[in-house]
């Protein structure tokens, strides 16, 4: 091999080299990326977000314009412009359009995704890192419900809510449980937190709950910041409801009851990305 040659293959495997770094793995998306393995619990379901599509194995989507309970304003759909992967992350987007479905036509379009019967569990620890949208009348959540409904309609088989927040204030997080009765005799109760500097829409923040048998705590990156052991359930006796299967659920909602519609001042579209969502069992 002649001299010019070689230095030819050497610069053809330096090009493929850095190309790879750059293959999905850049160094803004996975830099602060934890290994998923914790001391003292087993990892039992995870999803890093690093197939070119979403993984319809571990993810379902939810398809309607119903409002979701609260006279939300979105249409959810199960289009690549409402939600993706791309680049280890999984982004949901919220858009103002005008979309006409079978339940109808709505002026916004977003998606909810959940693990119903793809993933159902009852305790472990739930981690989820993720940067969230902002604006007034966007309501993102991570959240669970129960897979079977074992003590009746909501909220009377619970409802965790690990992370809510009013876009009109994207530095304050919000953990609740909802319990009791069926509507309108559901009761609820809950925590928040502020972020000391900085929004949640402005970098990604791990939002983690521990679930046990008697107990549910609420950590934003490994900050305590919430813990509830009181509640009750008109199906069955303490700690009912709690003590059944639940899954997860990911969306961003548009409007409704609690943050109140956008305005003037709500620029779209509005993301939320998450980074990686890992299950874990505490070891015996």
């Amino acid at each position: 091999m002649t001299i010019q040659s070689s230095k030819f293959v050497t610069l053809v495997l330096l090009i493929g080299i850095l190309g790879c770094k750059d293959n999905g793995m850049s160094a803004d998306n996975k830099k602060d990326q934890p290994d998923p393995t914790l001391e003292g619990y087993t990892l039992v379901w995870n999803d890093e977000f690093n197939e070119q599509n979403l993984d319809v194995t571990k993810w379902s989507y939810e398809v309607n314009g119903q409002g979701g309970g609260n006279n939300e304003l979105q249409y959810y759909t199960a289009r690549n412009e409402n939600s993706y992967v791309k680049d280890g992350t999984l982004t949901i987007v919220a858009r103002k359009e005008t979309f006409t479905g079978t339940d109808g036509t709505r002026g916004f379009t977003s998606a909810r995704l959940r693990t119903l019967n793809k993933g159902d569990w009852k305790y472990g620890r739930f981690d989820i890192r993720a940067k969230l949208p902002e604006g007034q009348g966007m309501w993102p959540a991570i959240w669970m419900l129960p897979t079977e409904w074992k003590y009746g309609g909501w909220a009377a088989s619970g409802e965790i809510d690990i992370m809510e927040i009013l876009g009109q204030n994207p530095a304050k997080v919000y953990g609740t449980i909802h319990y009791g009765g069926t509507y309108p005799h559901n009761q609820h109760s809950g925590c928040n937190y502020t972020l000391p500097e900085g929004t949640f829409a402005s970098s990604f923040h791990v939002f983690r709950l521990d679930w046990e048998p008697t107990e549910l705590r609420w950590y934003v990156d490994d900050h305590l910041y919430c813990t509830k052991n009181d509640w009750s359930s008109a199906g069955g006796e303490y700690p009912a409801p709690f003590v059944q299967d639940f899954h997860l659920l990911l969306n961003v909602a548009v409007g409704g009851n609690w943050p109140g519609d956008p305005d003037s001042t709500t620029v779209f579209p509005q993301t939320m990305q998450v980074d990686y969502v890992r299950v874990y069992k505490m070891n015996d």
